[in-house]
């Protein structure tokens, strides 16, 4: 069974600017694919305390992305994220992963981060999913794993309103949750 880390991670905005910044991609990193995903079902939960819900959600079968665009419709049940591959089949341990997104939920939090590792014999899948209404929030979101203050890869999506892209909105199915 393969485990794949759902999380409910977020840095700084301001670190980001106004605009989407370029991928980096560190030379630790064979392979790269972004793109947003349709809600998997989970099998169970990590701690992840330096996140708002504590937890990461576990998942058992990987999905597919249903595109590679970065312009993320704000609906709920709608993910986004990273397929990543090590250069060394032995992989990367100790990873951190952050997010960085605007301002969200009671206590305005703007970076969110927990440990994982990156695999080197399959890709490993980290992504961000819509859970919760404050989640919504529309502007550049960023995904960088390090470690040891290191960038192994950092990539950039925009959360946009979903009539921006009403074929993304409507994707996974969640019409009835649009309101």
């Amino acid at each position: 069974m393969k485990w794949c880390t759902f999380f409910f991670a977020v840095l700084p905005i301001a670190a980001l600017g106004q605009t989407a910044q370029p991928d980096k991609v560190g030379p630790m990193i064979a392979n790269l694919e972004a793109g947003i995903i349709c809600a998997p079902p989970t099998v169970g939960t990590s701690p992840a305390p330096n996140t708002i819900a504590g937890t990461t959600h576990l998942i058992s079968v990987e999905p597919d992305f249903v595109s590679t665009n970065r312009r993320v419709p704000a609906v709920l049940g709608i993910g986004f994220g990273v397929k990543s591959q090590a250069r060394d089949p032995a992989g990367i341990p100790e990873v951190t992963m952050t997010i960085s997104h605007p301002e969200m939920g009671k206590t305005n939090a703007t970076s969110q981060s927990y440990a994982t590792r990156i695999s080197g014999e399959s890709p490993s899948l980290t992504f961000y999913q819509f859970d919760f209404n404050y989640e919504l929030v529309e502007g550049f979101w960023q995904m960088e794993a390090s470690q040891g203050g290191t960038v192994i890869y950092r990539t950039t999506f925009e959360v946009v309103a979903p009539s921006e892209v009403p074929e993304l909105a409507s994707i996974c199915g969640f019409e009835d949750l649009l309101s």
